[in-house]
């Protein structure tokens, strides 16, 4: 269910790991936050975005030319999460729990006062 839940949130928004499957997993599940983290990161070791961009790719919504972003990103996400969980290993369950949190809540409110 967590995971299909995820595949359909990326499907529409682009989000599912850290927006819904560390929540759930911590949530529902019981795991650590570091727990929960770490295994959404050991999901999208599966390519499984693919099916996704194919339908929109075949939609016309992103080109061939968008793969030179998508490159530049997926290089700078890979560097990154070697970064953050270097970070997030380096700092305590409650500390990491209550930085989710607050991303979280900045998020959605950029999203809700920002909306046109």
């Amino acid at each position: 269910m967590i995971g299909l839940a995820a595949g359909v949130l990326s499907g529409m928004f682009g989000i599912g790991g850290g927006v819904l499957i560390v929540p759930a997993l911590a949530l529902l599940l019981g795991f650590s936050q570091h727990t929960a983290t770490g295994t959404s990161l050991l999901v999208f070791l599966l390519p499984v975005g693919i099916l996704g961009a194919l339908e929109y790719f075949k939609a016309g919504k992103i080109t061939s030319e968008h793969l030179k972003y998508a490159a530049t990103i997926a290089f700078s996400l890979f560097l990154g999460s070697l970064l953050g969980s270097k970070i997030a290993l380096s700092i305590s369950e409650a500390a990491l729990r209550k930085a989710f949190a607050a991303f979280l809540v900045i998020v959605a409110a950029r999203l809700w006062f920002n909306s046109n």
